[in-house]
């Protein structure tokens, strides 16, 4: 399998979904801005979109939506139990962390890195996203991930998108303890450092 990536971009939550899983694969490093591959190719011809994350299977099949990728990675390593079994109770609920990371998380945190946006915008996105996060901490109450006791693929998005806030946005989560905790735990996994290193987010220890 082939990964297109940009470090830092939520491209890194498939990337720890394969490391985790243990699966084979290649990372290939995208200029979002520019559109260009580190050859200089133009990344509009892999994914029209002009969007991370891409992941090419074996057969050359291209998948372009995180949420869908994590899912096909998880189910390529089910001994892992990164989500569980299709058309379990459990499943849906998996698809429904991951729905509401990319639509209430993920749509709200991205406008905030744009040169553009008024501040008055920025404010209102950031103020959404706080109350999002609100919810969070309540929900991670005795819980050490999304789904209780085991880390799964939703895990590493909302770790994504928890690294976007805090160390590239400027969010202040210290009044909700349950999420930074939430945070430290799922950036101590080796496979979570892994990917971060690989992608130059952490320095190779």
């Amino acid at each position: 399998m082939k990964l297109y990536y940009t470090p830092g971009a939520c491209s890194l939550s498939p990337h720890i979904a394969l490391l985790e899983a243990g699966l084979p694969y290649d990372l290939v490093k995208v200029d979002l801005r520019a559109k260009k591959l580190e050859n200089g190719d133009d990344f509009l011809k892999v994914n029209p979109k002009g969007q991370v994350p891409v992941l090419v299977l074996d057969s050359g099949e291209l998948i372009t939506e995180g949420p869908v990728i994590v899912q096909r990675i998880a189910d390529q390593a089910k001994d892992k139990h990164l989500a569980p079994e299709r058309d379990s109770t459990e499943r849906y609920k998996l698809l429904e962390w991951l729905n509401f990371i990319t639509t209430e998380l993920h749509k709200n945190l991205g406008p905030l890195f744009s040169p553009v946006l008024a501040d008055d915008a920025k404010a209102f996105f950031k103020d959404r996203a706080m109350g999002k996060f609100k919810y969070l901490e309540n929900q991670l109450g005795g819980h050490d991930y999304l789904m209780g006791s085991q880390f799964t693929v939703a895990d590493g998005y909302l770790f994504t998108m928890l690294m976007w806030a805090t160390d590239r946005l400027g969010f202040d989560l210290s009044g909700l303890p349950n999420l930074v905790a939430y945070k430290a735990r799922v950036a101590a996994r080796p496979k979570v450092k892994e990917a971060m290193t690989k992608e130059g987010l952490l320095k190779a220890a």
